[in-house]
């Protein structure tokens, strides 16, 4: 077969018998879902794809947009950035997510926060309840020392080059990856300041879903927690939906929750007042 694709009519034809080709994990083009909301219709889907063990997706979405993600067999680890699509160098800032909300532990109602001190995203439910703020992703030294290989081509790749993988495709270079966000993948801080990992597996089929309150960019890298205790590298698939929604109204209640997150809800309405 290698043989014969060296001639590039053969590797052609080759080429498009994969037409029709379908594989568990995969972007749905154009997007289908057999479980929207209800009240979703099916031309609000924006994105259907399922991400496989060690690998990463993105996508630009607007505001109002709901993002659903699915642990679909208990063992995925969602691990996110999020940058502002029209202007990137604002981006999450985990540490303001962690400090101005006066909570080290994300869940419903809670508010993921830019450097410029707007909520870019916030969650508005969460059948996991097992998230980490505080340990980043995995990268090649980590996962060299622990499983004897961290190449992005190798059979352990790290969550730090799949989200460079994923912010590439925006233009964005390394120097742009910044502290993300594990959704699924828990820590718990103890009163020693020692870092307990939560990484199960879990139950499968627990959901998240978010909703885009700046036009975003999201990248979402599949790869085992960096504390995760396990001797082998291990993750599952990790599904997204992504649909149109409204954009956020005065009365919401997550909006006017705390001060602080009103606060940031209305830095991101006077950004938009143009």
């Amino acid at each position: 077969m290698t043989e014969g694709l060296a001639n590039p009519l053969a590797a052609r034809d080759h080429a498009r018998a994969m037409a029709g080709t379908v594989v568990d994990a995969m972007p749905v083009l154009p997007p289908v879902a057999p479980d929207l909301p209800e009240g979703v219709e099916p031309d609000d889907l924006l994105w259907e794809e399922t991400v496989a063990p060690g690998g990463y997706a993105t996508r630009s979405l607007a505001r109002g947009s709901r993002v659903r993600l699915i642990d679909l067999a208990g063992d995925a680890c969602a691990s996110m950035l999020i940058y502002n699509a029209e202007m990137p160098t604002e981006r999450l800032n985990v540490a303001d997510t962690v400090k101005v909300q006066w909570n080290g532990y994300l869940g419903a109602g809670k508010l993921l926060l830019s450097d410029m001190g707007r909520v870019m995203m916030s969650i508005l439910e969460d059948g996991a309840a097992t998230h980490d703020v505080f340990c980043g992703t995995s990268n090649a030294a980590t996962n060299e020392a622990k499983y004897g290989e961290g190449r992005n081509s190798g059979a352990f790749p790290n969550g730090r080059d799949r989200l460079l993988l994923g912010s590439a495709k925006h233009g964005l270079q390394r120097r742009d990856v910044h502290p993300c966000v594990n959704l699924f993948k828990g820590t718990r801080i103890e009163a020693d300041g020692a870092i307990t990992p939560l990484v199960g597996p879990f139950e499968a089929g627990r959901e998240i879903v978010l909703r885009a309150e700046m036009d975003v960019i999201v990248v979402l890298a599949n790869c085992p927690h960096v504390l995760d205790p396990r001797d082998d590298w291990q993750v599952s698939p990790l599904r997204i939906s992504a649909w149109r929604g409204p954009v956020t109204d005065q009365d919401d209640p997550v909006r006017c929750a705390t001060p602080e997150g009103l606060r940031a809800f209305e830095n991101v309405e006077d950004y938009y007042r143009r």
